[in-house]
């Protein structure tokens, strides 16, 4: 059987609701009636198809002992061991498990399980409500932005960028030599104009154009001056070096090379941050428990995904899993609000902002009493919209008990978990700026974010950014888990040690998003064991 059939395979099983173990594919290649195979799984509600489950539904339709011998013979000869995949390029979407119908016929329903090989019930061995919550806030900018909107304002909020990622490319130890201010490099130019006599500075991105050969044009400003400078394109390693993604506006760099004769700062490298492999932080097998993920709800909007919540809903009242379930996560867009754009009016189902609230908070009440839920704030929530945006207002929160409510972004840790979250609206700078990112592969500009140590570098673009004298959108620390939203898409991988989840929404397709041709990735519950670390991508559709 070639891995296209076996994909083929699985996505007809799970077209009727069943997961299949790998090591069982064999086996059910070999069943000569499949249809009536899926069927008698699904009159004993059977969720999970693994060999012995295979081999209990196929021998009563089948008198012959041999023929049972031949199936396990195939087995053997066709079942290979799996080769793991490494855990940079692991990726858990489009879901490990599939829920049932809210509607259950049979009592005793079979408990769903994951598909996944590196997944089972026994990576989830803790009940939430046998540990005490363990919130610990970092960073919030509620309460804390003091901000008067001033030119010095914007001048200290770049230049506590400056000053923090330049800490971090020359302690990484990469550069060639040791950085010096731009205005001693200009003024030095003469003396560096060949590659002998090469100099590394540091600074902002001020624009960016790229020729025809291929060259970077751009302009680096620290706090004492700007110079212009060049990368050719025709150098071998520039194929493969990051900056040929793309630069963004005010992304901080560090360039080497000499100044030709017309002034410009010929580069021969770039250098930024060193983002080596993160040892994640665990709970203990004390807090073995767990913390789901989901972001843009919608709640309001005409397209608000009823049925598959209170699907939800049930599912955390019934399936093992939701039992270690200990935290919930919500990253901005709890409701969809009012006159966040022209005609949105139209859209609504409930036209009342707080009536809107009001009904979030009715629905996050149908959750467990063990569950604790954190709620940030996103663009289309009562909350000004220049990032860092503060925690909802508490005239909101009055409504929700027992929740905690924190900035965007906000960097906390649960049980000693570092978790940086953030709704995301950034992701539509780096789409329009880099090569590699689109709206389909939200993930990728999250690693971005983490290569740049920034969560939304360019000022001016698409994302609305409050001058605050720090700035902190920067990653100063780096996390154990980096979670997004706002695109509506679905990711959950691994890159270089953190865990990389871009939460799912509620809200089915707009027509905003019809007109662009594209299709969210709806009603998918992200949950990550905070002891191993194990992911299971859950959907309700």
């Amino acid at each position: 059987m070639t891995g296209g059939d076996d994909a083929e395979l699985s996505r007809k099983l799970m077209s009727h609701g069943l997961l299949v173990k790998r090591s069982a594919l064999p086996l059910i290649e070999s069943v000569e009636d499949l249809d009536d195979l899926i069927q008698k799984a699904l009159e004993k509600s059977i969720r999970l198809l693994d060999n012995d489950v295979v081999k209990s539904l196929i021998q009563p339709a089948n008198n012959s002992n041999e023929k049972i011998e031949t199936m396990n013979t195939a087995l053997q000869t066709k079942a290979s061991p799996q080769t793991p995949k490494p855990e940079s390029a692991t990726n858990f979407t489009p879901g490990g498990r599939v829920i049932a119908p809210v509607k259950v016929e049979h009592e005793h329903t079979r408990p769903t399980v994951g598909m996944i090989d590196h997944y089972s019930l026994s990576d989830f061995p803790m009940n939430a409500k046998d540990v005490e919550p363990e919130i610990e806030i970092h960073f919030d900018i509620t309460g804390n932005s003091t901000t008067e909107g001033r030119l010095s304002d914007m001048q200290s909020c770049f230049m506590d960028r400056l000053s923090k990622i330049r800490r971090m490319i020359t302690s990484s130890g990469n550069l060639p030599r040791r950085p010096i201010r731009i205005s001693d490099a200009w003024r030095d130019r003469k003396s560096r104009n060949s590659s002998e006599m090469e100099v590394s500075v540091i600074g902002l991105v001020e624009f960016k154009r790229f020729g025809r050969n291929g060259d970077i044009q751009f302009a680096l400003e620290d706090e004492t001056g700007s110079i212009e400078c060049v990368l050719y394109g025709n150098p071998e390693w520039t194929k493969t070096h990051p900056v040929n993604d793309g630069l963004l506006d005010d992304d901080v760099i560090g360039v080497t090379g000499y100044f030709t004769e017309s002034g410009r700062l010929r580069a021969s490298d770039l250098h930024r941050p060193l983002l080596e492999h993160h040892e994640r932080a665990t709970s203990g097998p004390d807090a073995a428990v767990s913390v789901a993920f989901l972001s843009d709800v919608h709640v309001g909007s005409k397209t608000f995904l009823a049925p598959q919540w209170e699907k939800m809903i049930q599912w955390f009242k019934e399936d093992p899993l939701a039992k270690t379930i200990r935290y919930f996560v919500m990253t901005g867009d709890g409701v969809d609000g009012v006159g966040i754009y022209p005609g949105q009016e139209r859209h609504l189902s409930i036209k009342d902002l707080f009536k809107q609230y009001s009904e979030l908070a009715r629905m996050l009440e149908q959750l467990p009493d063990w569950v604790d839920c954190i709620i940030l704030p996103g663009n289309h929530d009562a909350v000004r919209p220049a990032e860092p945006q503060p925690a909802l207002d508490p005239d909101v929160q009055q409504d929700y008990s027992g929740a905690t409510f924190a900035g965007n972004p906000s960097d906390f840790s649960i049980h000693g978990v570092r978790i940086l979250a953030y709704h995301g609206v950034s992701i539509s700078d780096f789409v329009s700026s880099l090569r590699s990112v689109s709206f389909d592969h939200p993930e990728r500009a999250m690693m971005a974010m983490l290569e740049r140590r920034h969560l939304a570098p360019s000022w001016g673009g698409k994302t609305p950014l409050s001058p605050e004298p720090e700035d902190s959108m920067v990653i100063g620390t780096i996390p154990d888990i980096f979670v997004t939203g706002h695109v509506h898409g679905h990711h959950a991988s691994q890159y270089k040690g953190t865990h990389i989840i871009h939460s799912s929404t509620w809200q089915n397709q707009t027509d905003y998003q019809r007109m662009l041709g594209f299709q969210p990735r709806p009603c998918i519950l992200t949950v990550v064991n905070l002891e191993t670390h194990a992911v299971a991508s859950i959907p309700f559709v």
